[in-house]
């Protein structure tokens, strides 16, 4: 039977039994994403753009430790309250995330993946700890969450990332021109100044939304700074990031 690539939609019935009994470790990497504003010059979409690149990239990663990874279809939609506000912004209550992933996460695992992992790079607190809330029932080891928000990936992404004043600048840009250039409208990112406005100092502070925080075209960071071979990298760690979580949830020995 030919293969029918990576990703869990592309399959046929027959092609995911046959590789469902070919393989004794069966992962659903599943992108939660969110609908809301990235500025002018990117999509609403850019944190589901975001989290598929990286799992496409993550799915070889595995593979190298004897893995066999599927990105199944996305969940695009989260907790979006911090775009109050803004045309196009599209918000789940958390309750109705957590409720949903959650049995999203049962039903991969009912139809034969033997672990989930949730790829969330929409960073809003709220809906991280609704992704994490969805993961909570899962027996050990069957589902994990991989997200940057966490002291151990912070780490190893950009300095813009580490600064919290990334939101659709140089970060978010440079990883939606290596993922999907198209979707980037780079002459109009060329023109927006620097915003040095940090959300992780604006949480703290108990702003709330962006437009209290100033961002009032839905940005921070320096997207005209962003490029191609930068958002390669990042995605590279992203990949290594979603790896990791997933051989530290089966106990990998690597």
């Amino acid at each position: 039977m030919p293969a029918r690539g990576d990703r869990l939609a592309d399959q046929t019935t027959e092609s995911f039994a046959a590789l469902r009994a070919a393989t004794s470790r069966l992962v659903a990497l599943v992108s939660v994403g969110s609908v809301e504003p990235h500025g002018p010059h990117l999509p609403l979409g850019t944190d589901t753009v975001i989290s598929e690149a990286a799992a496409m990239r993550a799915v070889a990663k595995l593979r190298a430790a004897d893995v066999v990874a599927l990105v199944a279809p996305p969940f695009p939609y989260g907790v979006t309250e911090f775009a109050e506000g803004f045309a196009g912004a599209v918000s789940l209550p958390a309750p109705a995330l957590t409720a949903a992933l959650e049995a999203l996460v049962g039903s991969l695992l009912h139809a034969g993946f033997d672990h989930v992992s949730l790829v969330n790079n929409h960073l809003e607190p709220a809906h991280d700890a609704a992704v994490r809330a969805s993961i909570a029932k899962a027996p050990p080891g069957r589902a994990s969450v991989a997200c940057p928000l966490t002291r151990r990936w912070a780490r190893t992404l950009s300095p813009e990332f580490k600064s919290g004043a990334c939101h659709a600048g140089r970060y978010e840009t440079s990883i939606v021109l290596a993922a999907s250039p198209d979707a980037v409208d780079m002459a109009r990112a060329k023109d927006l100044p620097e915003r040095a406005v940090s959300l992780s100092d604006g949480i703290r502070a108990g702003q709330m939304t962006f437009k209290a925080m100033g961002m009032d075209k839905a940005y921070a960071g320096a997207p005209a700074e962003a490029t191609a071979a930068e958002g390669e990298a990042q995605l590279d760690l992203l990949a290594t990031m979603i790896a990791s979580e997933v051989l530290d949830a089966l106990g990998h020995p690597g």
